[in-house]
């Protein structure tokens, strides 16, 4: 199903583009409720989907939109404001018009990290309680001919919650609604923000750090306001979601468990790969063209990730979507002083710390591979070729990272010793990675053009070092296309860098009703190789101050919600 381009401008003209492929494509969860009032932990033994009302929060008023994704909807900016929007997205479905539903769905996923399967997080210890605890779809639309599935996130509990309230915290709720359209704007491929809607009234604790302190572990329970983030992506599909179904087709746990997994491979490739796979043709050939541009995309993501100084702490497979995007703005940060073991997430460790991205990013995909290999049952030669397509994952990602370093350098082609000798020099000069690698975008010919972006100053030792790897870069450049190689490096080295010291005031204020730096927020990360005005620069391209380092809340955190 197409429709033309054509302004939208109304809620219910929006839900008029409605289009439930997932629903009408996959398998209800056969103990589900028929009115979707299922909020209680329980077991999901079978079945695609579990259909969920999503349960409004109280007096919800507008926060925010994203302009940009508006208008590539075709929405009027003018609907983010009216009563019907803010009551739809904010979890009341009762009247969005006849081409809605008023229910939502959540889905089930496995857990694997780091490449291990895992069942203990599940409250059931089976691994049948686990998936979207407080993330709820509630619609499909097909809009210029792409297809975009739209998800409250904070929406109230589901039969996956593992005993949580379902809600999301205003705190949380603004970090992930920014966050998406700035990786958006840094040309990273990501879910998208639709909106931001809080709540006037109600609350939920959570713990969380004292002002200033350092602990790796938060003190205090705070008290704070409920919210919900729209995102939105062409399918929430995720590796852990094929996973589950691989893992229940492997020891036949019900008599429709093989022909599940089928169904849900085929629906992801559809919806996600469906103008790169031919939708005839042999399923093995289908599976196999899957993985290929599977392993494509998550290269280039991880690639694209350390370009921009994305770490995302929690990469685990249920974080991991099949389409290959960044999804779920859990504990993730953004490197400022560079370390290649940076980690924002005081539960995530080395294994998925900024530099680790591409070995946990292999990780995934061996896990994606491995739920993919019960569908091709006995064809010997198809799973000898995924396994070939596992084995060769290094060699495609390293490739993907010569790529990004040779236009992070500016260099004409990768060199190795150049990038080698570079990291280390970083390290030792604390610098901030976001400022370096702007300020080299100039093509300096000498240190001092370097130091604003130095947590320390340099040794002469150190200043030593740095002229002579500067002479070294200098030496490969095309003398007669620097002004051309400046502004290539200013298109992949963005100016302005999500910094969380400059976002926590931004949620603090949100709080109290004032949600002005949000605003300024979303003008400055939404244009982040833009040199902008010169307040903007004095403001958010500088280092942080010194007594930030190491603070709870900014530095890292325990917990995302």
């Amino acid at each position: 199903m197409s429709h033309s381009t054509t302004f939208i401008h109304s809620l219910d003209e929006l839900t008029q583009r409605a289009d439930f492929s997932l629903l009408e494509n996959l398998n209800v969860d056969p103990d589900a409720t028929d009115t979707g009032d299922d909020y209680y932990p329980r077991q999901v033994f079978s079945g695609h989907y579990v259909p969920v009302r999503p349960t409004p929060i109280s007096d919800p008023v507008y926060v925010a939109h994203s302009k940009a994704f508006f208008a590539e909807l075709s929405l009027d900016e003018n609907i983010a404001t009216t009563k019907e929007f803010i009551q739809y997205f904010s979890g009341n479905l009762d009247n969005a018009g006849e081409a809605a539903k008023n229910f939502g769905w959540a889905t089930g996923y496995a857990l694997s990290i780091f490449g291990n399967e895992y069942v203990q997080q599940c409250p059931f210890q089976t691994g049948n309680g686990y998936g979207d605890g407080r993330a709820i779809a509630v619609l499909e639309v097909v809009i210029n001919d792409k297809r975009w599935e739209m998800q409250l996130k904070g929406a109230g509990r589901t039969p996956y919650c593992r005993g949580g309230d379902g809600r999301a915290v205003l705190r949380s709720s603004v970090r992930e609604f920014l966050a998406q359209e700035h990786m958006y704007a840094l040309g990273v491929p990501t879910s998208r923000s639709l909106s931001l809607i809080a709540s006037t009234t109600e609350q939920v604790d959570r713990p969380w750090y004292e002002e200033g302190s350092k602990s790796l572990d938060p003190q205090v329970m705070v008290s704070n306001p409920v919210a919900i983030t729209t995102r939105v992506a062409p399918s929430f599909l995720r590796v852990g979601q094929l996973e589950l179904f691989a893992r229940r087709a492997r020891v036949n746990a019900h008599p429709d468990a093989q022909k599940e997994l089928e169904m849900i491979i085929l629906h992801a490739i559809e919806r996600e790969y469906g103008k790169e796979i031919k939708a005839d043709g042999p399923f093995s050939e289908r599976i196999l063209a899957l993985a290929l541009a599977f392993r494509r995309r998550l290269t280039a993501l991880v690639a694209n990730w350390i370009r921009v100084g994305y770490c995302q702490g929690n990469f685990n497979s249920d974080n991991c979507a099949v389409g290959g995007f960044t999804l779920d703005y859990g504990p993730f940060g953004f490197i400022e002083r560079f370390h290649p073991y940076y980690q924002p997430w005081t539960g995530g460790g080395r294994h998925f710390s900024f530099l680790n991205q591409p070995l946990a990013a292999e990780k995934n995909f061996a896990s994606f591979c491995s739920a993919l290999r019960p569908a091709l049952g006995s064809n010997d030669e198809a799973i000898a070729e995924l396994d070939t397509m596992v084995a060769g994952f290094a060699d495609v990602m390293e490739g993907a990272l010569r790529e990004m370093w040779t236009a992070k350098l500016g260099l004409p082609s990768y060199n190795a010793q150049v990038l080698s000798d570079l990291l280390p020099l970083m390290v030792q000069s604390s610098v901030d990675y976001t400022v370096f690698f702007r300020e080299l975008s100039t093509i300096p010919n000498d240190i001092s053009q370097l130091e604003p972006s130095f947590y320390e100053g340099p040794s002469d030792a150190l200043r030593a070092q740095w002229s002579a790897w500067l002479s070294q870069w200098r030496s490969l450049l095309d003398n007669e296309k620097l002004q051309e190689i400046t502004q290539q490096m200013k298109q992949t080295n963005p100016k302005f860098t999500w910094r969380e010291w400059r976002v926590v005031p931004a949620y603090q204020n949100a709080t109290k009703g004032d949600y002005s730096l949000i605003k300024e927020l979303q003008d400055v990360l939404t244009r982040p190789y833009a040199e902008q005005t010169d307040a903007t620069t004095e403001k958010f391209y500088q280092l942080r101050p010194r007594d930030l380092f190491g603070v709870g809340g900014i530095s890292h955190y325990s917990c995302s919600s």
